[in-house]
Order: C-alpha cells, then structure tokens, then sequence
C-alpha cells in the first residue's frame, strides 16, 4: 500500500511513524505533504527514506490512501484548491474532528471516505481512535485501515456516524481533561509545602496506580470510591466539597459541550 499523509502536523507524522514501525509500508512508499516549505528539512530526518511534498506544486498523487489531517477549520480552503486529480480507487481516510463523511464526500467529489477521531496517546503507540465508513466502502479495505489505526493502541468501528462527535469529545479531547485535572492535584500539592517535583511525583503515580486498580477489580467505580473515603476521613472531606460545587455536573457540561462544537465545525 503507498499513504500520503495531507497535513504533516503532530497526528500526521505520529500516524507516519507508527505505520513504519510496525512496518505497514515501506518507508519510500510514504509520502507527507506539507504546506509550508520550511518545514521540509525537520521532518526529513525523521523520514529520510520517505518523500516529503509541498502541496501547492503536487499535479499528481501515487497513493492508494490519503489520509487528511489537517485542521477542520482548513480543510474547505484545502479542498477548493487541491492541485491534483483524485483516482477513481483512491480510498480517503480523514481525522479531522467534526467534518462528516457526507461533506468530505461533497467538497472533494469522492466517494471513497473512511473518518476516524484519534487521541494524541497515538503519540506512543496507546492511543484509541473511533472510526466509521461511507457506503461502497469494501470489507477488505476496512480490514486495511484497521490494521492502520490499530498501530497507533487500539480501534472501535461505529455505524452511526453521527457517535464519532461524542468520541471526539469523550476520547478525543479527554487527555486535555485529565492533564487540566492533574495540573490542579500538583498546585495544591506545592500550595500545602511539597516542592513541585515531589508534588507532581506523587500526583502521577497516584494516577497510575487507579488506572490499573480500575483495570484489575472487578469493583465499580462507585465501590472504589467508597474503599478510599471512609467516614469522617480525609478523602470524603474532598469529595463532599467537589459535590457542594457541582464539580461531576461541569466536568460533564464541558464535555457536552465539546461535542456541541464538533458538530459546529460540520457547517
């Protein structure tokens, strides 16, 4: 198979990687197109071996799948002026948040669209990425692109197109809630007189360590809740003053509210 990434910014170019590592396609069998020829040199010594393209000067793509990861906000001035024709067998697989098929479909007078909504843990290899077909779409081909997606953690097929701008807010934004999360643990940590390396310590492998509590017990959340706030103690002291601000209630807004604008960016 031969990829041309459109949009070599850091989804792009961590898609890239994770497709050579785990050996998917041969490195000259790449190519990252770039807007902004400057960029061109930083990324050849991580790809040396790969084609890298301003988009302005492509007239002709080899690729059997593109993959769009530009900025949503870009992708109409991008698709009015793309500069090359569009092959009747090339498959399209966007990451844009928010777009929908049928508007890409539109835009680029292509049938051929798969979307998917990555996390930026794809970073390392530990990201999850939902993803869902348009119609004419063949199972093989799907089989392909999950094998693609799966490089980068793991991969969850939707049928409802319309769930991947809930994904979005839910998985695709959600790493921005825990760090805005944990930045907080670690300022009241320094607050209370833990120096901030000591602070952050703590507060990170504390996050570890739930992580595999949750994976490992067989407990809901509720119950591993109760096992650390006992009676009168410390932990329900905290917990009574996040339900007296309705932390769990904005917490949740805000991620209804991510997926409102999703939806937003589809207009």
């Amino acid at each position: 198979m031969k990829i041309a990434v459109l949009g070599a910014g850091n989804m792009g170019l961590s898609f890239s990687k994770s497709f050579l590592k785990y050996e998917l396609i041969k490195p000259e069998h790449l190519q990252l197109i770039v807007r902004n020829p400057s960029n061109i040199s930083k990324i050849s010594e991580d790809f040396p071996k790969s084609r890298i393209s301003v988009f302005d000067e492509i007239k002709e793509l080899d690729a059997d799948l593109i993959i769009i990861a530009v900025k949503p906000q870009d992708f109409q001035r991008i698709a009015q002026n793309i500069p090359f024709p569009l092959k009747e067998n090339q498959m399209i697989l966007s990451i844009m948040a928010g777009i929908n098929i049928e508007k890409i479909q539109t835009s680029l007078n292509h049938p051929l669209v798969v979307r998917a909504m990555p996390n930026s843990p794809t970073l390392l290899g530990m990201g999850i990425t939902g993803y869902t077909a348009a119609d004419g779409i063949s199972f093989s081909q799907l089989i392909n692109i999950e094998r693609l997606l799966n490089s980068t953690g793991r991969s969850v097929y939707l049928e409802n197109e319309a769930l991947l701008d809930g994904v979005t807010a839910l998985s695709g934004s959600g790493p921005a809630y825990f760090y805005y999360i944990i930045d907080a643990m670690i300022k009241a940590g320094i607050e209370m007189g833990i120096e901030e390396n000591l602070s952050k310590l703590f507060v990170q492998q504390t996050m570890l360590g739930a992580y595999h509590l949750i994976n490992n017990s067989e407990k809901s959340l509720e119950e591993l809740i109760k096992d650390v706030a006992s009676k009168g103690g410390t932990t329900e002291a905290a917990l009574k003053t996040f339900e007296e601000n309705n932390f769990k209630e904005i917490l949740k807004q805000g991620i209804l509210n991510a997926e409102k604008r999703a939806k937003e960016l589809n207009r």
